[in-house]
């Protein structure tokens, strides 16, 4: 489970983006403002995060607060799983991203994949959706969901990108570092067993 302070900050910047969102009051604008300078103030604390830094963060934040999407890919081949190595931390994942507004999920996750290792693939089930905050990940400012997909592989050959720097598949006892902000040893466990297992129904928090 994800610390206390983490839970408060999320919450406390949600309801502050929610009432700069719908109020129209300017006595109510104020309060969600120094609602939202407390959740960075929280934040800034507890990561050595200038405050201004984490309130410049929250205040780009528009709209209805929901949980942003994390999709993620999982490649298969002859027992071995598709992971690429990011170039921002040096660590591996599963090619994956955000989910992007005009595609649908597997949409997304087919073109992650490609651009990220340069194999084509489709889409073939979800295997899991699940609560960040839940998953052992390290904190984040916001919610996030992320769903892993399984997809078949058809094509392609390994091509690093802008965000990733190598391509490789793995057996699942000789994985690689990986980057525990992406993706987790247990999850990778947990869509090995999906591998093994085709009728394992979709996981999910």
């Amino acid at each position: 489970m994800q610390p206390k302070w983490l839970e408060w900050t999320q919450k406390l910047q949600a309801i502050a983006q929610n009432g700069l969102t719908y109020s129209e009051n300017p006595f109510d604008i104020e309060r969600f403002k120094q609602v939202r300078a407390i959740a960075a103030e929280i934040m800034a604390t507890y990561t050595n995060v200038e405050h201004s830094q984490v309130l410049d963060l929250f205040t780009r934040e528009l709209g209805y607060a929901t949980p942003k999407v994390d999709v993620r890919g999982a490649v298969f081949r002859d027992n071995t799983i598709l992971l690429v190595k990011e170039r921002s931390d040096g660590l591996w994942t599963l090619p994956g991203g955000w989910a992007d507004v005009g595609e649908s999920p597997s949409e997304v996750v087919v073109k992650e994949v490609f651009e990220e290792s340069g194999y084509q693939t489709s889409a073939t089930k979800v295997l899991a959706v699940y609560d960040r905050d839940r998953q052992g990940h390290p904190p984040f400012p916001f919610y996030i969901y992320k769903i892993f997909f399984q997809c078949e592989l058809v094509g392609g050959s390994p091509s690093a990108s802008m965000e990733t720097e190598e391509v490789g598949f793995f057996t699942e006892d000789a994985l690689p570092e990986l980057s525990l902000g992406r993706v987790t040893p247990k999850q990778i466990q947990r869509i090995f067993q999906h591998y093994r297992q085709p009728d394992l129904p979709t996981d999910f928090d």
